[in-house]
């Protein structure tokens, strides 16, 4: 049995990005004459060109404030524009926000079946899908990769526990797919009445499972894995048996970039997660998730050598009101951008609301607090005191504003 769902996760990583860049700019044509949106957002674009990641680089960003506004604004046009093909099915976020089931000629359109195979979920096996099935895709998303693979589901869905508990001990499934709270919950109930549990392996997204839950689950049999995935992009990057890192998907494009820009950040500094799929009928190009990671050095242990991220490390839409002005990441990156000498910055908000202190912690050059001054109250209309860092003291958490004030 193949430790590897295909080929294409052992590949030369050179190989592997002249593929990802030779395959780019026909999904740029493709998004500019399929996408009214895309028609728009890259008018001027020579898709010929877009064929490097310091091209791709360029482009603008898109925003899921920006799909949600095109989609209200623009009813007459299916999702605003961003769809390139008509979708089978169509489903709801919060927001509300509508995303489409990608069409595409695979049985698994969110790609999701690499996630499960890596869990270690084979075909013949049984999985409990503790997902929702109503609204939004995360049930589909699963079944969809499961049914790839050659296993079965359960559609458990959320909620019900005591008829999913019923299930769980009448079918015995091998595996679960759906979210660690509700494994969790799962299993409790179990221990209370005393029933054993077929599970063995699970795969699980949608919340935080950090490693101490892990173990939790561990302790009770269950080996759990974790994947990165959105209902506008499927699979973006899933935990390997190695657990170091989750390593990106094969379909997808992913730039870390300093939050509030669109700047690519070198790899090992923590931004925002910026994804560009190859999916024809929703080709996002460059969509900004508001995620934070950052890439990490080398290879999986595991054997697989595409990009590893480390992990979901925050949101990166990052903002505050400081008397009676919102600042916003975007503007601490504007200073930063505009005296290459700073390396990393962040605008520090203390005190109590209306009662506000605000200073800016930078790695920069001695002497430059003045400058820093200037540049800042030019572009945020405020004051504030600048403190100079030494070079590598500010946390790589990628955060630009920390408002630290008692409510």
């Amino acid at each position: 049995m193949s430790d590897f769902f295909d080929a294409q996760e052992t590949r030369d990583p050179a190989a592997r990005e002249a593929a990802l860049m030779a395959a780019l700019p026909g999904q740029i044509a493709h998004a500019q004459s399929a996408c009214t949106a895309y028609t728009e957002l890259l008018a001027g674009v020579v898709p010929a060109d877009v064929n490097s990641r310091a091209a791709l680089a360029q482009l603008p960003l898109t925003r899921k404030s920006s799909l949600a506004a095109a989609q209200a604004a623009r009813r007459a046009l299916r999702l605003g524009g961003f769809a390139a093909a008509a979708p089978r099915r169509i489903f709801q976020s919060p927001g509300p926000l509508y995303e489409p089931e990608p069409d595409t000629d695979g049985a698994d359109p969110w790609r999701v079946a690499r996630a499960l195979h890596a869990a270690g979920i084979r075909a013949g096996q049984l999985a409990h899908v503790g997902f929702s099935y109503h609204l939004t895709p995360a049930g589909a998303m699963m079944e969809a990769g499961l049914r790839a693979i050659g296993a079965a589901s359960f559609p458990g869905g959320v909620g019900n526990t005591e008829l999913q508990l019923q299930a769980l001990l009448d079918l015995q499934p091998e595996a679960y797919a759906g979210t660690p709270s509700l494994l969790r919950i799962l299993l409790e109930k179990a221990a209370e009445g005393g029933h054993a549990v077929s599970l063995r392996r699970a795969l699980v997204s949608g919340e935080a499972c950090p490693p101490p839950l892990v173990a939790w689950f561990a302790e009770r049999g269950v080996d759990v894995r974790q994947c990165y995935a959105t209902a506008d992009l499927g699979l973006i990057a899933y935990q390997t048996p190695a657990r170091d890192g989750l390593v990106v998907d094969e379909g997808v494009i992913v730039e870390i970039v300093r939050p509030g820009t669109g700047d690519p950040l070198p790899d090992g500094e923590v931004g925002e997660v910026v994804v560009t799929t190859l999916s024809p009928g929703y080709p996002l190009i460059r969509f900004a998730t508001g995620d934070l990671s950052a890439v990490m050095p080398g290879p999986s242990p595991c054997g697989r050598t595409n990009q590893r991220l480390r992990g979901w490390l925050g949101r990166a839409d990052q903002s505050a009101k400081v008397r009676g002005m919102f600042v916003h990441a975007g503007q601490v990156a504007e200073l930063i951008r505009r005296h290459p000498g700073v390396t990393r910055a962040r605008l520090v908000i203390e005190g109590e609301m209306a009662n506000d202190r605000l200073t800016l912690h930078a790695e920069a050059p001695a002497g430059s607090e003045e400058a820093l001054t200037t540049t800042l109250r030019d572009i945020t209309k405020l004051r504030a005191e600048v403190v100079l860092a030494a070079a590598g003291s500010l946390a790589n958490d990628g955060k630009l504003i920390d408002d630290r004030r008692a409510i």
